[in-house]
């Protein structure tokens, strides 16, 4: 079984792909433009309430998501991996962008990851890393003009 959202409609991605390999495929939308409204984890708490079997969770996505799947399986003793993607600068762990704390331990998720126990994962740091290059990341951004879902570049 897998569950999908986004935001709304626009934002659904991977659809049929997920229900060509899925029992079920339940899609959330934010703003209840399509399908199911509500969260992903709205859909994950409802099938858990339902005292459906569920082996392992798999959440991929921002990482807030990420987190709050974590905290809704974590109660229920449920297996859940989380697949981070922070920044990685030279795919070898020296640079250090990547580092995030598992279990207590420094990981860097380039070489050990990016798959890893949502439960043992301090989102916490994590987040505050993420934030490390937003200025820059918003800067780099606003060169570019968006047409169409493409980068069409800047001016700058």
């Amino acid at each position: 079984m897998s569950i999908i959202g986004a935001r709304n409609k626009e934002l659904i991605i991977l659809e049929d792909d997920m229900k060509a390999i899925s029992d079920e495929c339940i899609v959330t939308t934010d703003d209840g433009s399509y399908a199911k409204k509500g969260f992903v984890t709205t859909a994950l708490q409802e099938m858990i309430d339902a005292k459906v079997k569920i082996d392992l969770v798999i959440a991929i996505g921002p990482v807030p998501m990420m987190r709050a799947v974590s905290e809704v399986t974590r109660p229920h003793g449920l297996k859940t991996m989380v697949s981070l993607n922070p920044i990685m600068v030279d795919a070898t762990g020296m640079c250090g962008a990547c580092r995030v704390t598992v279990g207590g331990e420094v990981k860097f998720v380039c070489v050990d990851g990016p798959e890893f126990d949502g439960h043992l994962v301090d989102f916490k740091e994590l987040t505050m890393r993420n934030r490390a290059y937003l200025r820059e990341e918003k800067v780099s951004m606003e060169k570019y003009e968006h047409k169409d879902g493409k980068c069409m570049g800047g001016s700058n």
